[in-house]
């Protein structure tokens, strides 16, 4: 396997990828998933994007880094190749960008139970619930090779 950064071309790619990992969640959420509500054209020069590549991209990590964290804005799995350890392998690849940094945060969708029960086994807690604009988001927060710092997440919700 190979982690390669997205760059501009990669912004449909990205996009596509997206969409279809979080297709089956619109029904459990009642909306779309704010994954899907991105502008990649701009997002792939904004933010590090990673495309974690088989024999062609499967699956996509989106990172920020931030002052004193990593905030994991999108992690997502083409559902052809979904239960084979890819989003395992890019969260583990998320630890190695936050070397430097105190923690590294991501939020979810309540109702993305299995999502919340992989980012558990991953060694994230839940730092916070909300709800923002009708969504259920939970922050979780894993400490980095620091510890914990920072103060409390603040990403897009």
């Amino acid at each position: 396997m190979l982690i390669r950064r997205a760059d501009p071309v990669d912004a449909a790619l990205v996009r596509r990828m997206t969409l279809a990992a979080y297709a089956k969640w619109v029904s459990v959420i009642g909306m779309k998933p704010l994954p899907m509500l991105v502008d990649y054209d701009k997002a792939v020069v904004a933010h590090r994007i990673d495309l974690l590549i088989e024999t062609e991209p499967v699956a996509l990590i989106e990172t920020v880094a931030r002052e004193r964290d990593l905030m994991i804005e999108n992690l997502c799995v083409d559902p052809a190749h979904q239960g084979r350890g890819f989003a395992t392998h890019l969260l583990a690849h998320a630890d190695d960008l936050a070397r430097n940094a105190g923690t590294v945060r991501l939020y979810t969708n309540r109702l993305m139970a299995e999502n919340i029960a992989l980012y558990r086994r991953r060694g994230f807690l839940v730092e916070r619930e909300a709800v923002v604009n009708g969504r259920f988001v939970v922050h979780m927060v894993k400490a980095g090779p620091r510890g914990f710092g920072g103060g409390p997440a603040s990403g897009p919700a």
